[in-house]
Formats: structure tokens, sequence, C-alpha cells
């Protein structure tokens, strides 16, 4: 099996690319992966320009002899790319699942919304470095190789699903990129923000109208929260409860995903 490895936003170094491939080899050696060089490029904070960026994943994509997509790690700037790369993905990209969360959500969003292969919300290649032994890394190899479903997130319960950070989501609505997701469970995360930007954004999702119809909305890590002056002095549970109030969706608990070591696998639609 080949997976490709591309960086629609921020690369990685060879390092982290070598640890990779050597957990890789450990974990599933019929696996070549296949890292391209363009994730090593850096262009003030992305890897490589748009173009070159947008060529990389297009290339991949269509390549017939890859049979998934592993983005390399997050940041921010696949946006920049959606607009000349989703309409050039032929039928081999069509075949291919495609794993990723943080900004990668940009992408898999778009993908969704144009029924393009296997969107999955998980680990990144990123995750070799983080020094969590190797367990988000092994989740996501595990599901692009034996879609073992013990790596899923556990609260998945039969109805189509979609997982995204709170940020990638709200700046999704109002563009094309978003997905319709009537009768799906929404799962939300999010990092490095103060609560008052995770209210704002709560706002934002309660009152989209590209949003209504789904299931309900379930709540990921909120981590790494950044102070707020004054003390904020509310929950993140009251406040997605308050907020899934004013959709008039249900809320339906908290979930295994986000920035942390529990991260867990979430398959766009029904895994």
């Amino acid at each position: 099996m080949k997976i490709g490895v591309v960086a629609p936003a921020r690369g990685i170094d060879e390092a982290l690319a070598a640890r990779a491939q050597g957990l890789a080899a450990i974990i599933a050696p019929e696996v070549d992966l296949v890292i391209d060089p363009q994730c090593f490029l850096a262009e003030g904070h992305f890897a490589g320009s748009d173009a070159v960026r947008t060529a990389a994943f297009v290339t991949m994509a269509n390549d017939p002899t890859i049979d998934a997509i592993w983005f390399a790690r997050g940041g921010y700037g696949s946006n920049r790319i959606l607009h000349a790369a989703i309409p050039a993905l032929g039928a081999a990209a069509r075949r291919k699942t495609y794993l990723g969360f943080s900004d990668m959500g940009f992408v898999l969003g778009a993908l969704y919304a144009a029924r393009i292969g296997q969107p999955v919300h998980g680990p990144m290649v990123s995750t070799a470095g983080s020094g969590d032994g190797g367990i988000g890394f092994s989740r996501a190899l595990l599901w692009l190789t034996k879609k073992d479903r013990a790596v899923l997130e556990p609260g998945l319960d039969g109805r189509p699903a979609a997982a995204f950070n709170l940020a990638i989501l709200t700046a999704l609505i109002g563009t094309p990129w978003l997905p319709d997701l009537t009768d799906h469970v929404l799962i939300v995360e999010d990092v490095s923000e103060p609560l008052y930007r995770i209210d704002r954004m709560l706002f934002t999702m309660a009152h989209a109208t590209q949003l209504k119809g789904i299931a309900g909305v379930r709540l990921g890590q909120i981590s790494d929260v950044q102070a707020n002056e004054p003390e904020w002095g509310e929950t993140i549970e009251t406040m997605i409860q308050r907020w899934c109030g004013e959709m008039r969706v249900p809320y339906l608990g908290r979930a295994e995903i986000g920035h942390t070591r529990s991260n867990r696998v979430v398959p766009f639609g029904i895994a």
C-alpha cells in the first residue's frame, strides 16, 4: 500500500519525516510512505507558495498508484488552495481516503462537499514528533491500512458524522466549501483560544443557515485555553449547551477528538 504525504498548509522537516517513515515501518511494514519533497519547503508561513502546494496536492491525489493521502500537518493555508485544487481532482482522487485535522478541515470539508473520496478527521504525520510514543501516529495508520474500528471515536453511533476545528468550521460558513451536514452529528474542537473567542465562534455556528438540519452537536477538547481578562466565569459545557439551545439541536455530550493525545478518528459520513 502506498500512502502519499503532502502539506497544503505548513510543512515538516526531514528529521520528522525520517521518524515518521521509521514508525510506519514498524507499525505497518506493508506501507510505502511517500513523502513529497514539497513538505520540506518554506515560503514565509507556508510549505511553498500557493501554486506549489496546489500542484503537490493535486498531483498526489490524481496519482492512481497512491492509495491514500495523509496530510503532513496543519497550521494555516489549506483554504488558499481550494479554488484551484478541488476542480482539478480526477477519477483517481475520488477513490482515496484523505486523513488530517485542524487546518486540514478546509480540505476535508471541501472534499466532502464535492463528494470526492473519503475525508477523515484524525492525527497527522506530524504526530510522529509529538512525544506520545507513536500512539496518535499508529491510530491514524491503522485506520488508513486496516480500517481498524478500535481507533474510531467511541461515541460514533451509526449516524453520519463530521468533525471540525471550530475556527475552521466558522471560516467555512458562507463559502461553497462547507458540505451539507443535514442529519449529521457535528463534532467540534479547538486549541489556543480564549473562551470569549470560543463563545463568539459558537454564536456563528448556532446561527449559520448552512448548518440548519444537523442532528446534534458533540464537543471535543478545547485545549490550551488562553487567559481571559477579566476571568470568563463560564464553563465550556455551559457555553455549548446554551448555543445548542439557540440552534435548536441537542447537545450530545463530549467526544475524544482535538489537539491532544486522545484525538481519535472520525470518518465523514457513516464509519
